[in-house]
């Protein structure tokens, strides 16, 4: 499902451009149902992530987040099943990969910045990843909005930007935005530098993040721990192995 130029760009930079992926309608119904999460969840909205020892940043003053998706509706199915990011999650991690965890995160207005970071905090040798992340565009991304920045190439380092960089929060000369319409989605290997910018519009800016693993690396979301029977019988044995449940 992609091409070799793609996989040869996803190698280099470190990140990809899926193009749209999902229709107005899909965004829409998806959105609808983010409202009505976090109204129903309330204070306790992304209560997921406080629980697991495996997510070093669970509440961000500056975000919205929603967690176990999974279970939350068959609207969110497509998130972790679709073939072309199974196909570029694939192409980092290898064939042996699992769905690590599927969060919602807007950052609110005037907010939203995070320090430039990676999400595995152990060296790795070149060419050996262990996460891989794709972020789902809920809304258009711009330079003001709040939209992801990523260092091209720098999987490659084995460092981290705090080992680098004076002052991980500034920008960096290389950094790219991602900029994109509503239904974009973009696969980052999670080692490449990468994090959130300011929000500088009166809007929340919305995302959804499908985070995968290699097999044998721990879960943020046990999804073990969390699946339904209703949910295990809606996605079918593809989709269980996917979750590893």
């Amino acid at each position: 499902m992609l091409t070799k130029e793609e996989i040869e760009f996803l190698d280099s930079q470190g990140y990809l451009s899926l193009g749209k992926l999902l229709t107005d309608d899909q965004v829409k119904a998806i959105n609808q149902r983010i409202e009505e999460l976090m109204f129903n969840e309330g204070q306790a909205a992304g209560a997921e992530l406080v629980e697991s020892k495996y997510i070093r940043h669970p509440k961000e003053e500056g975000a919205d987040r929603l967690a176990d998706l999974v279970n939350k509706g068959d609207v969110f199915d497509v998130f972790y099943t679709h073939p072309r990011v199974l196909a570029g999650i694939s192409a980092v991690l290898g064939p042996s990969f699992k769905l690590s965890s599927l969060n919602y995160r807007a950052a609110k207005p005037g907010l939203g910045h995070q320090n430039l970071h990676v999400d595995w905090g152990n060296k790795m040798v070149e060419g050996v990843y262990k996460v891989c992340n794709s972020i789902w565009l809920l809304d258009e991304f711009t330079e003001n909005n709040g939209a992801t920045r990523i260092v091209p190439g720098t999987h490659k380092l084995g460092v981290s930007p705090q080992e680098r960089m004076k002052d991980p929060s500034l920008p960096h000369p290389d950094e790219v935005i991602i900029q994109a319409p509503a239904g974009s989605v973009f696969i980052f290997n999670s080692h490449a530098w990468h994090g959130g910018t300011t929000n500088r519009t009166t809007k929340p800016r919305r995302s959804i993040h499908s985070y995968f693993c290699t097999s044998e690396q721990p879960q943020q979301i046990d999804q073990r721990k969390y699946i339904t029977e209703q949910t295990k019988k809606r996605i079918g044995t593809e989709a269980q192995k996917i979750l590893d449940v």
